[in-house]
């Protein structure tokens, strides 16, 4: 079924030079769709799982085959969702926030780029059933705070026109309350049931996000520092044995602190993917990694 936005998207779409890798992309997927739909989440699937997504450099994936295969790739890889929940690095906010239910806007939270990515959309189906769900699963003494015009940012909206392009899916971000795991876990397990729902929980960040510290090289050549290449096997050692406590512990344990994260919200959001999962302390299954202007950008589902 095709959203009531999704002519909206299509046509900005429509702009995109014919060379574009992301007018590719739109090309290879129409085809794909075509010949083999993307099948809906039944409950017979079961739960959906948890996902954590390094989202890129603001719109740098649409450029990209080495971004833009295996996100769609992930999502086809999954059962296409009833609605989709995004916690993104860049919207730190507390007490809890929703977004609107169906923003008129994107926010276009990056610069320097091609004027071109300024006038994409993502009009997605309204989300109000959805923000309905997250208000009920949060305890009587937490007001969460109902925003009538906040739209997506680029850490929800990019990766998710990428992996859902028709934007048919219903999608609604969630602020990112606090820096500390511990709570952003309790939060995680208070979403659990949404996934038995057909609902995607999403964490957005980056798993190396020092920006500050990259040299001209690294921008150029995708030159890895040292520091983002053991911060990335210092976690992925961890996230493979599911030690929990261990990545909690990120900001002393953690080779390459604090050149990998300066500031921690790119990682944090990787405690609410956690924290959804059936058994937090699982292993998880990476399913994008390598490095974008040397920044670590493994990505993972928890079942």
């Amino acid at each position: 079924m095709t959203a009531p936005g999704a002519a909206t998207t299509a046509v900005a779409d429509a702009r995109i030079p014919a060379g574009n890798p992301f007018a590719g992309h739109l090309r290879r997927v129409a085809a794909l769709e075509a010949s083999d739909p993307h099948r809906a989440w039944t409950p017979e699937d079961g739960p959906l799982p948890s996902l954590y997504l390094s989202h890129g450099g603001g719109p740098l994936p649409f450029g990209s085959r080495d971004w833009l295969d295996p996100l769609h790739g992930w999502a086809r890889a999954l059962p296409r969702p009833r609605a989709i929940l995004v916690v993104s690095a860049h919207w730190e906010s507390a007490p809890l926030s929703v977004s609107a239910a169906r923003p008129s806007e994107l926010v276009y939270d990056f610069g320097g780029f091609d004027p071109l990515y300024y006038t994409f959309r993502y009009d997605t189906p309204d989300a109000g059933a959805l923000a309905g769900q997250v208000v009920g699963l949060m305890p009587d003494s937490e007001r969460v705070h109902q925003h009538a015009r906040r739209g997506l940012d680029h850490g929800a909206w990019v990766p998710l026109k990428i992996m859902y392009p028709a934007a048919d899916v219903p999608v609604l971000q969630l602020s990112l309350p606090t820096e500390h795991p511990d709570e952003l876990l309790a939060l995680g397990a208070r979403l659990r049931p949404l996934r038995e729902q057909g609902v995607l929980v999403v964490g957005s960040g980056h798993m190396t996000h020092g920006l500050p510290f990259l040299t001209r090289e690294a921008w150029r050549e995708n030159e890895v520092p040292g520091w983002s290449c053991d911060f990335d096997a210092w976690a992925a050692d961890a996230l493979a044995r599911g030690d929990v406590a261990e990545l909690a512990r990120f900001r002393t344990a953690a080779p390459g602190m604090p050149y990998a994260h300066p500031t921690v919200e790119h990682f944090t959001p990787l405690f609410v993917t956690l924290g959804a999962a059936t058994d937090p302390g699982a292993p998880v299954v990476t399913t994008l990694d390598g490095y974008g202007v040397g920044l670590s950008r493994r990505s993972f589902q928890a079942a």
